[in-house]
């Protein structure tokens, strides 16, 4: 059956024209100010959330669509914004509207506008963005652009943020939800309880040691960890189980009339019983009747609650191992990293971790997963015992052997295949593959520490005496006595691509490169001309030539490769 088309107001209007001679003035004006309340709200919802009926999202699901629906990021900070204003429009409803019972009496002195207000986000917003924020927590990627769809389920979830009513100032995490607020969640149960799952499914897959997807986390654990949410959500839950009672098989499916409950009841069963149906309506109007829910506070959830704090443990240690190589890399890269005692290996960085995720955004996300950790605990009533003993069995010496071990993997026809697992332990920087550059090293990028005149320049004339001289060098690189040990120090290594692992792909291409070469590269580093700068000074100080300085620091490489040749072994092993 189509979904119901959005009739313009020239057709309003002429209705309630025709009316004119059988409703009595007070009757018209009523309707004309619910057509004047509903047309724009039941405009922008058609406009940003049209492809969202129950039919529509039922088609979307199918295989058989070519072109599915995605909204954009700014379709839906749109869609937010609606959220925000609904919520505020609502909000505005009278304290006395807003707590009196919801009786025949009390909605005859009910001013149309005041009914609108009260029904404008169950009526008109409830099932359609249900459905948009399902689709979006189902296809949106894995990344940080999911932070608009989190902030405009986070945005319809609270709308006590939008009463307008000032607070006193004090911690986020110690303003309790009214009590007013229990029917909001009852009637939108699934908002929590349902796209919460929904997160969590998407939270095991997402790489948080990046710093904005661990504050994806933190955020969602903060909001529900707000005292008397986790009580009402339960509450609701509790209702939605309640045993069927044989006022319901007389009732139709769907939103209660005030009136409905019956006169034999008392008021309290009557009430209890009002609001079992609402939820059950809710959840049957959203999911169907033959819909199988999962308790957000049941043993199911709750593993894969206990799941996800496992992976935020593990994020935890990456992100200290991260940081703690950050602080290695930058005492290495000090001043005195200038005269040789730093790293000069041009492969040191650390796989796994981006630019952005070193430094200050790494303690972020150490803060992000401490305080998500903290509220998950408050949520689900996790004792510190229990979360230490999740942690500890981790274990981190577990997770230093598994730093230094390949993802895990398949043998396919042409090398490893990654599996799920692989990938994830690769997204979480658990495992890494050793990755190196193993084309030609003289034609690497210029580097920010070399000058790209003095690199240009001894690559040419490296070139002319490779190619002139190269017989001569493979021979001594072959020789089994010092002289080749010595040759093989000071010229490149024709050995040192060939430890690695290969692909088919490439083992071929590195044949051409083996052939032992020499390289003059290192000499257009800025800090080995200002190593070479500082000797000349000091050898001029000394009253050196620069004949005889040149002669000396000759002399002193020779010195230096013939003690390496001689005692390197030695010293590595050590």
């Amino acid at each position: 059956m189509a979904a119901p088309t959005l009739q313009q107001p020239s057709f309003l209007l002429a209705n309630l024209k025709a009316d004119a001679t059988t409703k009595p003035l007070f009757q018209r004006c009523q309707d004309l100010v619910k057509i004047i309340d509903d047309y724009p709200a039941k405009m922008f919802v058609e406009i940003w959330l049209h492809h969202y009926s129950l039919e529509m999202y039922q088609k979307l699901q199918s295989p058989q669509v070519k072109e599915p629906f995605s909204p954009t990021e700014e379709h839906v900070l749109v869609v937010r914004l609606l959220v925000k204003h609904l919520h505020a429009f609502s909000n505005s409803l009278k304290p006395e509207q807003l707590s009196s019972s919801p009786s025949a009496h009390s909605h005859a002195h009910t001013s149309p506008l005041e009914e609108f207000k009260r029904v404008v986000v169950q009526r008109f917003v409830q099932q359609k963005l249900y459905l948009f924020l399902q689709h979006c927590f189902g296809h949106w990627p894995l990344d940080a652009s999911f932070r608009a769809v989190l902030e405009t389920w986070l945005s319809y979830i609270q709308p006590w943020r939008y009463t307008g009513e000032k607070v006193n100032p004090q911690p986020d995490q110690n303003r309790t939800v009214p009590d007013k607020w229990a029917s909001f969640v009852q009637e939108n149960l699934l908002m929590y309880t349902k796209l919460f799952q929904g997160f969590l499914n998407r939270a095991v897959r997402t790489d948080l040691v990046n710093a904005k997807n661990a504050l994806m986390v933190f955020r969602v654990a903060k909001v529900f960890a707000q005292p008397n949410l986790a009580e009402m959500i339960q509450k609701g839950e509790q209702l939605f189980l309640e045993p069927e009672h044989v006022l319901h098989h007389r009732q139709p499916r769907g939103y209660l009339t005030p009136t409905q409950g019956g006169s034999y009841l008392s008021s309290r069963q009557r009430v209890v019983t009002d609001t079992v149906f609402r939820v059950k309506s809710h959840v049957y109007a959203l999911e169907g009747q033959d819909c199988q829910y999962k308790q957000m506070f049941g043993t199911e959830l709750r593993g894969a609650v206990l799941k996800l704090i496992q992976i935020i443990a593990q994020a935890r240690q990456t992100a200290k191992r991260i940081s703690d190589h950050s602080i290695e890399v930058a005492a290495n890269n000090s001043f005195l990293s200038w005269f040789g005692f730093g790293s000069s290996d041009l492969n040191n960085t650390f796989v796994g971790a981006e630019p952005e995720e070193t430094g200050e955004c790494v303690k972020k996300t150490h803060e992000f997963l401490d305080r998500a950790l903290d509220n998950l605990c408050q949520i689900f009533r996790l004792n510190s015992g229990q979360l230490n003993q999740l942690i500890s069995n981790l274990g981190s010496s577990q997770d230093e052997v598994n730093s230094k071990q390949l993802p895990d993997c398949i043998q396919g026809e042409n090398g490893l295949i990654l599996t799920d697992l692989g990938r994830r332990q690769i997204m979480n920087g658990l495992r890494r593959f050793e990755v190196e550059y193993q084309g030609d090293p003289e034609l690497q990028p210029i580097r920010s520490y070399e000058n790209a005149l003095l690199v240009r320049l001894f690559y040419r004339i490296s070139s002319l005496i490779n190619e002139r001289y190269g017989g001569h060098m493979n021979a001594l690189c072959s020789r089994p006595d010092l002289l080749g040990r010595l040759g093989r120090h000071y010229l490149a290594n024709p050995d040192s691509a060939s430890r690695l692992r290969k692909s088919p792909t490439t083992r071929w291409t590195l044949q051409r490169h083996r052939q032992p070469r020499l390289s003059l590269r290192l000499l257009a580093s800025y800090r080995t001309l200002l190593m070479l700068v500082l000797l000349y000074l000091l050898g001029a100080l000394l009253s050196f030539g620069p004949v005889s300085c040149t002669l000396l620091i000759l002399f002193g490489g020779f010195l230096h490769g013939l003690l390496m040749t001689l005692f390197g072994d030695k010293l590595k092993s050590h």
